[in-house]
């Protein structure tokens, strides 16, 4: 018998699946709380003795028994009323499960469901709102120092199978986007994309695919719903948590630059899938199996239907720092060494061999935190038979007050 099921979730909160990053004000430090799903809309700084408590949120322990871990940890009690209104808060933000977070969750599955697109959540954020200004922004990373200068490609007009990009804001990525892009702009360009993007916030399903058509502020990209038909009438599962896509950038962040690189000269389509699994995962055939089932049930209808057709992967690579679970901030000795790997880690991506790929990451025991481990994964299981891949373009980004670092690089392949 599950007696977790009868527990009070007043008395055994659940925290849901926060991200968060350490700040500083002064000499003093906190904690900064959101909700990656897109679900709350709020934020909430917390001391690190009451990040702590939250930590004890498993639905495991009693708020008697985190009373108990904090006198030992802090040596002072912590005031029942204290811990009873910081549940109050967190419940109303909605950052605990249980009643309030589910009936939002079905509420915010049906708005989108019942919506005709799938609106920009970044734009005016992480890249330009306005058409104009966003076209202007984006040959704006082409003509930079840091973009690909104006030498034709080596593989200009030979067919693209597959291009990797960074998954980052594109206000400080973009330039590095630009080299993935220029090789697509020069390439012979096909009309349908699969565009493969990370769930950063997790997936029960491994994938979700959805057939809404996707608003920025080029205009509608739309998604091939003859295709996408398809996969659901072969693995429906694949479409039951498709409301993550309301909140994810990763497939967003690519959508501008086929839009006016290739969009602007011909009608294309897209399908739009999020996939979340690591590379240590994939030894449990409870996650191998759904990963198969998957990959396989799309390589078929996708080659079956005699169509060209680019794989497009939004990915991050390492993850490094206390934002992400270190214990210090990254030197750059480590970062130095992170990319030493990153660079050995993508040398089977650009061999197209998918279980080296695997392999180097669980060989790693994933300690770097490869979060485009799975797009990556399964765009080197979907390409249409290439040559060769070829890594373009390598940096990072800086996410925080602590040197938290997010490794990214741009691919293509032929």
């Amino acid at each position: 018998m599950n007696t977790t099921t009868q527990r009070d979730p007043k008395q055994y909160p659940t925290l849901r699946n926060l991200q968060f990053s350490p700040i500083k004000e002064g000499e003093e430090q906190y904690v900064v709380l959101w909700d990656p799903t897109g679900l709350s809309k709020e934020k909430l700084v917390l001391p690190l003795n009451y990040f702590f408590i939250i930590q004890h949120f498993d639905g495991e322990h009693s708020l008697q028994e985190i009373g108990g871990l904090y006198l030992k940890r802090f040596g002072e009690f912590l005031m029942p009323n204290k811990v009873e209104q910081l549940v109050t808060d967190l419940d109303q933000k909605l950052f605990l499960e249980g009643e309030r977070a589910e009936t939002a969750r079905q509420q915010a599955r049906s708005e989108y469901r019942q919506s005709p697109v799938r609106k920009a959540a970044f734009a005016g954020r992480s890249y330009e709102a306005d058409g104009q200004k966003l076209r202007k922004q984006l040959d704006g990373f082409f003509a930079s120092k840091e973009g690909p200068d104006f030498k034709p490609s080596e593989n200009h007009g030979k067919t693209i199978k597959g291009l990797v990009a960074p998954a980052y804001d594109l206000k400080q990525a973009g330039p590095v986007y630009a080299w993935a892009y220029k090789e697509l702009q020069e390439a012979e360009q096909p009309d349908l994309y699969i565009v493969l993007g990370t769930a950063y916030a997790g997936l029960e399903s491994l994938f979700a695919v959805t057939d809404k058509d996707f608003e920025t502020p080029l205009g509608v990209m739309s998604t091939d719903r003859p295709m996408v038909e398809q996969i659901r009438a072969r693995m429906p599962e694949f479409f039951s948590e498709d409301l993550c896509h309301q909140a994810e950038h990763a497939i967003e962040f690519q959508l501008p630059f086929l839009q006016h690189l290739v969009g602007a000269k011909k009608p294309i389509t897209i399908v739009p899938i999020l996939t979340s699994f690591s590379a240590p995962s994939l030894r449990d055939e409870t996650v191998r199996r759904p990963v198969e089932r998957f990959l396989t049930g799309l390589r078929e209808i996708l080659l079956g239907s005699g169509r060209d057709y680019c794989v497009v992967a939004g990915a991050e690579l390492a993850h490094l720092g206390m934002r992400y679970g270190d214990s210090a901030p990254p030197t750059d000795f480590s970062f130095h060494r992170s990319m030493q790997s990153d660079l050995e880690m993508l040398k089977p991506v650009e061999e197209l061999k998918p279980e080296e790929f695997a392999a180097y990451i669980q060989k790693e025991n994933d300690q770097r935190r490869i979060s485009g481990f799975s797009p990556i994964y399964s765009l080197l299981r979907l390409i249409r038979p290439a040559d060769k891949g070829q890594v373009l373009r390598y940096d990072r980004g800086i996410t925080d007050q602590y040197n938290s670092t997010v490794t990214y690089a741009s691919m293509a392949f032929f």
